[in-house]
């Protein structure tokens, strides 16, 4: 097998000195992306992927992925007065399509089509808030997948646009008036008007008038000392009295909750509760109380409630923050606020609540799977709700004042459907039906298994197959992983896992530490210096699956996207000899700079900052782009980005896939993919999922030991293809 012969990269003589220590970054050119060396090294990376994977074969799998992926679905409705709000897709819309009915039994009208948006699919529908009545709509879109968005406002009635338009915002939370007259929204600042790169941060909290232009809408709170807080807001109590904005320190859910106080005068903005030491999330008011999830005192999260006094500014209490309101008043603390414990912390975690049918329906993880169950608003258990099989509830939507709430159901064999419960009745029935036509989910097998990381901790794995495969230590077999953020991997339905399911693949999910499935210790014990944990928990996860007699390294692929990026790079690097392939999306690469791009500050509190000496001695010591070491025999490799991906700077992953093409001593290929008019993944058209999957997939085929290729392959194989045994597959498809 021959090495492929890579294109050249641009390079500077570039050292940095971090406290004492002096790194090299020979590949920074490669961070302009616009850059005329870049963009044609990029070019002939791109065509250097499509001369290996591109063919028959490779259309083969398009046209099978486009079969799995060609069923009707349907979102979980939310209802707001007597309309009921959902999404659906007919099979391959490149975006689902915003509908709403008029009541439970009425027929479903189109609302908002986003695919009508752009001829090629890429500008997605990424937030909406509704007023109480059902009639407006805000809504958010994001063109070519980036964070940038764009708020609209649309009459439900005749599904027309308003004319307010509101720009400089990401990640948006809306809370409208009940009247329909207003709302309180986030946004960043406009470019311009800060230096470069500060666009990103200093998020702020507006009202916006529906009518008024943008530029009169009122600054109502900010964190001008603190350029890394974003809010969001909601609103509470009879006539909207509160406004409740939550402050979030980067990326990380520990928060600090304001109110404002409507009524009052000088609507003087009041600390509930300091941050950034402890997440608070708020669910919904009853009965004149707050209710809100914490992990404050509760690692596995509770659920509080707060009553407040009468008069906020009577109850205002000295000590000042530098955070302030539209009035340029501090914000000063609320006394009296009486905090009461109604849902303690139990042996599983409260990952998500909300009030409906004045029932607290309260949604835990137990083993990394979903249970969900009812309680009333002083906390006693009332019922729990039958599930299909071990999944994921992906969306609950309910309302105090309705005696129904929706939730969204799925697992790896079960695709997501939704379901409508019944408070009185004390029922779920589907909203829809979903199924993939000629798969048949018992065909399929899935388990949880335990196995010790290195330092002995005990992890758990899913592992889904073909019903009744035999374990010859030969099986294909491709590892999935993220860890990290407090974000937890629970099952999940991916059309595009039956086209390596179908043909005797297995396909394992790690629950590594950093993640949220155990609580909030044990996202702590994989943050930070305590990062090295969770390459050490996916290392073990691919041993486990080696000593199980499943697979062997020649048979093992790894994958992970974003922070699961910067996992398998990092396993990668530390033990390129345990991987036959990797797939590496969208990557922080880069320990040392990530905070220097998009919004990479906002991740500080989860990774640390190469600008602390102590911080900067374990970031350099994990980070993938420092640690390739030349003369080493890497695996096949795959590395994913996209040009417009203003998450997860682009750069990264070019410096990391010239580094790898550089300094690899074996002859499996080392490839780069650059999608156009993508971003991070979010919105990603339907056309642009498959052929990416058709990409990764034929990949594997080429790359991987153990896939069993068509006779039509064997004449196109590239010299760089490892081969590997014929007949691996041969009795499984």
């Amino acid at each position: 097998m021959t090495r492929p012969a890579y294109p050249p990269a641009p390079t500077a003589d570039i050292v940095d000195d971090y406290h004492g220590t002096r790194v090299a970054d020979p590949y920074r050119p490669l961070e302009e992306a616009d850059a005329p060396a870049t963009v044609a090294w990029v070019a002939k990376q791109n065509s250097l992927t499509r001369a290996f994977l591109d063919g028959p074969e490779r259309e083969r799998l398009v046209r099978r992925l486009t079969e799995l992926r060609d069923f009707p679905r349907t979102g979980a409705p939310e209802r707001h007065g007597a309309r009921y709000f959902f999404t659906r897709n007919t099979g391959l819309q490149n975006q689902d399509v915003l509908y709403v009915q008029e009541g439970l039994d009425a027929a479903p009208r189109i609302l908002l089509d986003p695919n009508t948006l752009s001829p090629d699919g890429t500008t997605a529908l990424t937030a909406t808030a509704y007023d109480k009545r059902g009639t407006r709509l805000a809504y958010a879109i994001s063109i070519a997948g980036s964070d940038r968005q764009e708020v609209r406002v649309r009459d439900v009635a005749t599904a027309k646009d308003l004319d307010d338009r509101l720009q400089w915002v990401k990640f948006a939370s809306i809370a409208w008036l009940d009247d329909g007259s207003g709302f309180y929204y986030t946004r960043f600042p406009e470019p311009g008007t800060v230096p470069p790169g500060d666009e990103n941060y200093y998020g702020k909290v507006y009202f916006h008038r529906m009518g008024e232009p943008q530029s009169r809408d009122p600054l109502i709170f900010e964190q001008p000392d603190d350029r890394e807080v974003s809010f969001s807001v909601a609103l509470a109590g009879d006539d909207n009295r509160y406004l409740v904005v939550t402050g979030f320190k980067g990326a990380s859910n520990k928060s600090r909750v304001v109110i404002v106080d409507r009524r009052a005068p000088d609507a003087r903005p009041a600390e509930l509760f300091a941050g950034f030491d402890h997440a608070w999330t708020f669910i919904d008011e009853a009965g004149g109380q707050l209710y809100f999830l914490t992990d404050f005192l509760a690692p596995l999260g509770r659920i509080v409630s707060v009553t407040l006094p009468g008069s906020l500014a009577g109850a205002a209490a000295a000590g000042a923050s530098a955070a302030k309101g539209s009035s340029g008043l501090p914000v000063v603390r609320i006394a009296g606020a009486a905090l009461r414990d109604v849902v303690p912390e139990g042996a599983d975690k409260i990952e998500q609540a909300v009030i409906a049918g004045n029932q607290l329906v309260v949604g835990r993880l137990r083993q990394a799977s979903w249970a969900l169950d009812l309680h009333t608003l002083e906390g006693s258990r009332t019922a729990s709700v039958e599930l299909p099989a071990l999944g994921t509830i992906s969306a609950l939507h309910g309302r105090p004042e309705d005696r129904e709430f929706f939730f969204q159901f799925e697992s790896y064999t079960y695709p997501a459907t939704p379901f409508r419960y019944d408070v009185d009745a004390r029922r779920a029935a589907p909203f829809a039906k979903v199924g993939v036509p000629g798969l048949v989910p018992g065909d399929f097998e899935v388990s949880q298994v335990r196995y010790p990381s290195k330092d002995g901790t005990e992890v758990t794995m899913f592992v889904v197959h073909k019903r009744g495969l035999t374990r010859d230590g030969n099986r294909p077999t491709l590892l999935y992983g993220y860890g990290g953020f407090n974000i937890s991997l629970t099952p999940w339905f991916d059309p595009s896992a039956f086209a390596w399911l179908e043909r005797g693949g297995v396909y394992a999910v790690a629950n590594l530490r950093g993640g949220g499935e155990y609580g909030e210790a044990w996202h702590e014990a994989g943050m930070l210096e305590r990062k090295q944990n969770v390459f050490d928990d996916f290392i073990a996860a691919a041993e486990w699956l080696v000593k199980s007699g499943l697979t062997s390294p020649a048979h093992l692929a790894i994958e992970g996207a974003s922070n699961g990026g910067l996992l398998v790079g990092a396993a990668l690097v530390q033990r390129p000899d345990l991987f036959g392939a990797v797939l590496c999306g969208v990557p922080v690469a880069d320990m040392l700079r990530y905070h220097l791009f998009t919004v990479g500050r906002f991740w500080i509190p989860e990774y640390g900052s190469s600008e602390d000496p102590t911080q900067f001695g374990f970031l350099y010591a994990y980070s993938p782009l420092h640690n390739v070491k030349d003369g080493v025999r890497y695996p096949a490799t795959f590395v994913l980005t996209a040009d417009t991906d203003d998450r997860v700077a682009p750069g990264m992953a070019k410096k990391f896939a010239a580094r790898l093409q550089a300094a690899q001593a074996g002859p499996a290929p080392i490839l780069l993919r650059v999608e156009t008019r993508a971003g991070h993944g979010a919105g990603k058209p339907v056309s642009k999922v498959i052929e990416e999957d058709a990409d990764k997939l034929r990949f594997l085929e080429l790359t991987l030991t153990g896939i069993r290729r068509p006779a039509s392959d064997v004449r196109r194989r590239p010299a760089s293809d490892p081969g590997g045994a014929p007949d691996a597959l041969s009795n499984l498809q």
